[in-house]
């Protein structure tokens, strides 16, 4: 099946168009009022599910684009919420992940909650997709979370999406006409603090309590959850974090954000932010793919602080409790995504860069680590990247937070595709936190049922209670899984072996290599 035969498949399923509902006649059973309307959702079986809410008051089009988004407005109106919003124009050579068609109107959300009487506020989890920032969006139906909430009717799952690529992550203040662009560099992230907040305030009359949300994410969107406790005002939103695979060195420096800016000029020949402006989303699309893989946030020393390392070791974070972890193989999805020619342009590209300009001691290190790196010819480079990208970072979040006295559990995951080449590889773990095994088929096989079933038992648990920790009578296989903080003596983690769940000292796995690769955070994204 290809893209556009995916995309067709998603419209039937959830495509159309939510309207406004001006005769009266719905279900108020199925209706939530909200400060900017009263939304009406679909049932299924005993799930209710709210889809393509607006968050804010209007969407980022015309003289709004590479705007702050807007707070949403008051209104009275009644609308449909059956069908999922549009995706966000990202970056084509990533089109493939958003599995939707495009549009700038992109800032919605979603609500998955089980249909019950209770009057108790239900803890509330908020899921933001990955993609590089650059693609990806909540239509991708692995994150339909029915599945999930028909498990764990306890809690309520809220998937929103955000800008991406040049329309969420473009630095403009550099420019002639630039002065009123200040947020440009980094509007997603800006755009999920606003879904956020339209989550506090709102999410109560879908039976969530506001007090206790925990954000969650991969990739990209595991870099955005541990960079959103460092945007100011934010952490009135949240108090727990779920980070699978990106950390916040998932950034970049000013000086490479206008670099990006610079190449998209080139290619579109514009000058000026109204030049840019006359520009239409799709050539936009096309013209972006010059900055494959480079838009990440920016660390601009105003939303972002300059050293988001720093940040958490000076305590920024201590009050959110955070769960982080990577999977063994991360960078092997991308050699298997790119294919071989891909895999070694874009390595070629990557060797060209930062690790070119390295100093002769540190390019010592490296080079003795790749190494010792046993395997085919590509796995060298991508063990080193994958140490680079996703294991140091999260190590090293792991051990600031624990130096400035917050909460961490750490996490290491291990089962692997029958691929050779994917193993275990970034992203493989989703198909288990959304109780999907249906796409599990992309990795050659499902993983077990209990292990995949405990490991949603465990994020739930910490989305609850702040520890992932489970007892013997909520453990799925009877045991009790006693999951320890990340300590900085023994530095323990909780291992995510298939058939065996249990804690060891991160020097057992080796997840890092101390000597040859934990400098690399210096460099953020390699």
């Amino acid at each position: 099946m290809d893209i556009n035969e995916i995309r067709e498949a998603l419209h039937t399923m959830y495509g159309g168009e939510n309207r406004q509902i001006t005769d009266g006649n719905y279900d108020r059973s199925l209706a939530v009022k909200c400060i900017n309307g009263t939304f009406v959702g679909r049932k299924k079986e005993d799930i209710v599910t709210f889809r393509g809410i607006p968050y804010v008051g209007r969407q980022p089009i015309g003289a709004l684009r590479w705007k702050a988004p807007v707070d949403a407005v008051p209104d009275d109106g009644v609308y449909e919420a059956y069908y999922n919003a549009k995706s966000a124009y990202g970056n084509e050579n990533l089109e493939v992940g958003s599995m939707y068609y495009f549009d700038e109107r992109c800032l919605y959300l979603n609500v998955f909650k089980s249909e019950d009487t209770s009057d108790k506020q239900k803890p509330v989890m908020v899921w933001i997709h990955g993609g590089a920032f650059e693609a990806g969006g909540t239509i991708d139906p692995m994150f339909d979370c029915n599945n999930f909430i028909k498990e764990n009717p306890d809690v309520i799952v809220v998937t929103i999406g955000y800008r991406l690529g040049v329309f969420g992550f473009l630095h403009l203040s550099h420019l002639p006409d630039g002065k009123d662009y200040p947020d440009s560099q980094n509007l997603g992230l800006l755009d999920q603090v606003k879904a956020l907040k339209w989550v506090h305030e709102n999410i109560a009359g879908f039976g969530g309590d506001p007090d206790n949300v925990t954000v969650f994410g991969e990739s990209a969107g595991a870099g955005s959850c541990t960079l959103l406790p460092l945007i100011e005002g934010s952490q009135r939103y949240f108090k727990r974090l779920i980070a699978e695979s990106g950390s916040v060195n998932l950034t970049r420096t000013p000086e490479e954000a206008v670099e990006c800016t610079g190449k998209l000029q080139e290619v579109l020949g514009c000058k000026t932010v109204g030049d840019l402006l006359k520009i239409d989303a799709d050539k936009m699309l096309e013209a972006s793919a010059v900055n494959f893989l480079h838009q990440f946030p920016e660390r601009d020393g105003r939303i972002l602080p300059a050293d988001t390392f720093a940040a958490y070791a000076n305590g920024a974070a201590k009050d959110i409790s955070i769960l982080v972890g990577c999977n063994k193989d991360e960078m092997n999805f991308f050699v298997s995504s790119f294919g071989q020619e891909g895999w070694d342009n874009f390595a070629e590209g990557r060797k060209k860069g930062k690790f070119a300009r390295m100093p002769a001691d540190e390019k010592a290190l490296v080079e003795s680590y790749m190494k010792d790196v046993k395997g085919d010819y590509f796995q060298p480079f991508a063990s080193l990247l994958s140490q680079s990208w996703f294991n140091v970072p999260i190590v090293r979040l792991s051990e600031e937070q624990t130096k400035a006295g917050g909460k961490c559990y750490t996490y290491y995951f291990t089962p692997e595709s029958p691929d050779p080449v994917i193993k275990c590889g970034h992203a493989i773990e989703l198909a288990a936190v959304f109780n999907h095994p249906e796409f599990s088929a992309d990795t050659g096989r499902a993983f077990d049922e209990t292990f995949c079933k405990t490991m949603r038992r465990m994020w739930v648990q910490f989305a609850k209670t702040g520890n992932p920790s489970l007892t013997d009578g909520i453990s799925p296989d009877g045991k009790a899984k006693e999951w320890p903080l990340y300590d900085l003596k023994d530095k323990r983690v909780m291992i995510f072996d298939e058939f065996d769940i249990h804690p060891e000292k991160e020097e057992q796995r080796k997840i890092v290599d101390w000597k040859r690769t934990y400098f690399l955070t210096k460099y953020y994204a390699l």
